[in-house]
């Protein structure tokens, strides 16, 4: 799972005192001022899930603030803090809890492991709507202009659309990469590129590397003929490492999913592995949830070397 974007350190407001705020709120423009100044605290609130050690507890836990933000929107449909919120949310519940998941029991468990990847690609897609929504609200159809005219509508993104940029893109990426019977949907790659890579232009060290990691899978699972390159993909490795000071797991795993299988370098992928193995959760807790979910993918990845490398 790919870092989350900084935020305050407000702690979450509880279900409750929304509830009661509504009551002494009831008309609609006091009611939508609460909800923004709400909203806002509980999508910037506190780092509780990066921090958690249990990623089950978390896992369990995700839905009800994604369907809070979910809410919220539906009285502030314009509070791009929430929009980004929703974006991020269920981009990483998807990848973390649902696309993982379906990776683990495929062996097993087939039918299972096709319905998980099902409802990854529609958690996929609400994230992508909600990303691209967000952009809207800063610059003036955004949407439509991203396909007339990618570059133009581009270029008026700044520092602050980052996050927007990055988690659309991710979003967007992963629903192409389990719809690749989807033509037209397939067809956006380009779109989705462009969105990272003015991501990367504009703050490469946004949330301590992800958007290189975003291109070590992205150069690094395609083929040289569809402009993959295993090369740059390195080069983005070792950026993020150095970015996170080795702290991350999550691109080395990468790495060694997408490019070392690819090569059939098995010593190089046990080896890499291994090294995302040794990183310690605790060392530095902003990254302890990510760095559990990328060191179970790790083991499961391990746990399948002999089927993936022919010797």
């Amino acid at each position: 799972m790919s870092s989350r974007p900084s935020r305050l350190k407000t702690a979450p407001l509880t279900s409750a005192v929304l509830a009661g705020l509504f009551v002494a709120s009831p008309g609609c423009s006091i009611r939508k001022a609460a909800v923004d100044t709400i909203g806002t605290a509980i999508a910037e609130g506190g780092t509780t899930y990066a921090r958690d050690d249990d990623p089950e507890l978390v896992a369990a836990a995700a839905p009800f603030g994604l369907k809070m933000v979910e809410g919220l929107l539906e009285t502030s449909p314009q509070n791009a803090t929430l929009l980004l919120s929703a974006a991020s949310g269920f981009t990483e519940y998807a990848f973390a809890f649902v696309q993982c998941e379906a990776d683990f029991v495929e062996a097993k468990d087939l039918s299972r492991a096709t319905e998980l990847r099902e409802r990854a690609k529609r958690l996929y897609r609400r994230a992508r709507a909600y990303g691209l929504r967000g952009l809207e609200e800063r610059h003036r159809e955004f949407q439509k202009r991203l396909r007339t005219d990618t570059a133009s509508a581009l270029a008026e993104t700044e520092t602050r659309d980052v996050p927007l940029l990055y988690w659309t893109a991710v979003a967007w990426g992963a629903q192409i990469s389990l719809s690749k019977g989807d033509a037209e949907l397939t067809a956006d790659q380009g779109l989705v590129e462009a969105l990272a890579r003015r991501a990367l232009a504009l703050d490469e060290t946004f949330n301590a590397g992800a958007i290189h990691d975003f291109f070590i899978a992205w150069d690094g699972s395609r083929p040289p003929s569809a402009g993959g390159s295993p090369q740059r993909a390195r080069e983005h490795l070792d950026r993020s490492l150095a970015l996170s000071r080795g702290q991350r797991a999550a691109p080395l795993v990468s790495y060694a999913e997408s490019v070392l299988v690819a090569s059939q370098d098995r010593a190089a992928f046990e080896e890499t592995l291994k090294k995302a193995l040794e990183i310690d959760p605790d060392h530095d807790p902003r990254f302890r949830l990510e760095n559990l979910v990328a060191q179970k993918r790790a083991r499961w990845l391990l746990s399948r070397t002999s089927e993936l490398f022919l010797e």
